[in-house]
């Protein structure tokens, strides 16, 4: 999975998104203000196609109104705006057209500036874009990737809001816990990842280890114009990288690991292969 999947383009001409503090937006009419909130708020560099054939499978999405936009337009934000949802859901669904195997999960975890009418809309446009493709409900452990592709399934939606009790299609958010560390010490991290691997629920969720370093306001005042990769990321992702390899996959282990930056090392290609130590359990099983 990837962090903030989306952050790759954020619009530095637009107004600050309304995830951020007032006093951040009076400060961000002033152009630089905003170049510099770019630097802090892309997590990505690769596109959308780019995670997919990159094999990302997990993307972690945040959606907001424009506020004082005519209509129920939603566009992703991470503190400045990025795409409309609904460019980004194309761009995926085109992918799954092409590889229908592949199975995606979309994570809508924070929303703002929406009311339910802007749901509604969203919630119809992904109906609209993914229609048969979308996974109903169903108990965690039934859902097998022969259980997917019998059904000829690729799309499951988490929607952590209320009103996915009226779409069947729309998993409740509580089905996809991503415990957050909020540290800039990768060894804090790393204590904090194994912690919540031990608390994951034995049945009936999935669970995502977020591996990313989030920076205090200090850490930005102190590298204003270094941003998150020179600062954060590139310094820690090998440490990271090792604890990855040193994981296991099913029952109380790694379920969907999530990164800043997904291209910068095998991130991608190290997750997967963990996929390797069940079939080996299974060899040995038999």
């Amino acid at each position: 999975g990837s962090h903030d999947s989306f952050s790759y383009w954020v619009d530095e001409k637009s107004p600050v998104g309304p995830d951020q503090a007032t006093a951040i937006k009076r400060l961000a009419r002033i152009s630089l203000v905003r170049k510099i909130m770019k630097k802090w708020s892309v997590t990505q560099n690769l596109t959308f196609k780019e995670q997919l054939e990159g094999g990302i499978r997990y993307f972690d999405l945040r959606v907001s109104s424009k506020p004082g936009e005519i209509g129920q337009e939603t566009y992703f934000i991470h503190g400045l705006f990025g795409i409309k949802v609904w460019d980004g859901l194309k761009e995926m669904n085109s992918f799954l057209e092409q590889h229908p195997k592949e199975v995606i999960f979309l994570d809508f975890n924070h929303f703002y500036a929406m009311d339910d009418s802007h749901h509604h809309f969203l919630i119809n446009r992904i109906h609209s874009v993914f229609e048969s493709k979308l996974c109903s409900v169903e108990c965690v452990e039934y859902v097998t990737l022969l259980y997917m592709w019998e059904k000829k399934h690729q799309v499951l939606i988490f929607y952590h809001h209320p009103l996915y009790q009226q779409y069947p299609f729309l998993w409740p958010g509580n089905k996809m816990p991503a415990p957050w560390a909020n540290t800039t010490n990768v060894h804090k991290l790393l204590q904090f990842l194994e912690t919540t691997l031990g608390e994951r629920s034995r049945y009936g969720t999935f669970h995502v280890s977020q591996a990313i370093l989030t920076p205090r306001v200090k850490t930005i005042a102190r590298h204003l114009i270094r941003g998150l990769k020179n600062t954060l990321v590139h310094r820690n992702l090998p440490m990271i990288l090792n604890w990855v390899k040193g994981q296991k996959p099913g029952v109380m282990g790694v379920n969907i690991i999530t990164s800043d930056f997904v291209e910068l090392v095998d991130f991608a290609a190290t997750v997967i292969a963990l996929n390797d130590l069940l079939l080996e359990e299974d060899e040995s099983a038999t």
